[in-house]
């Protein structure tokens, strides 16, 4: 299938979709964490779809990459995030280890994107050098 948009971008609808079950989460935890915890994963949840988006509306391959590797640390970052929430009993266990599943998943997805742009990046360059020599 061809894609329009970054909004059909397989790797887009699974991160918004692990996004909103982390804004969820992030409602339910205790109120003395409204500062601390909760600030911190809506502010790691934000960037997940929007470098995705963003980097696919750069021209160069590598910019599109860069934007993918933030989403990439802001992943990791709610990971460890959900690892806090497990130590302090913020959730039932299942639900969060479900979410660090779902969250490595998607580092996968990511990987594999970065992975097939980084393939395209070299065909370009292949093709520009064979031009350069006709």
């Amino acid at each position: 299938m061809e894609y329009k948009s970054f909004e059909d971008l397989e790797v887009y609808k699974v991160v918004r979709e692990f996004v909103k079950k982390i804004y969820k989460l992030v409602k339910e935890l205790p109120d003395f964490e409204k500062y601390n915890l909760a600030n911190q994963m809506r502010r790691a949840a934000a960037p997940l779809t929007s470098c995705v988006a963003e980097g696919h509306g750069r021209f160069y391959y590598q910019e599109n990459i860069q934007f993918l590797r933030q989403s990439r640390g802001s992943l990791e970052e709610l990971i460890d995030d959900l690892n806090v929430c497990i130590d302090e009993n913020y959730a039932e266990l299942n639900r969060l280890n479900k979410l660090k599943k779902e969250g490595y998943d998607i580092l996968k997805k990511l990987n594999g994107y970065i992975k097939y742009l980084c393939k395209c990046k070299e065909v370009t360059e292949e093709q520009q050098q064979e031009e350069l020599i006709i």
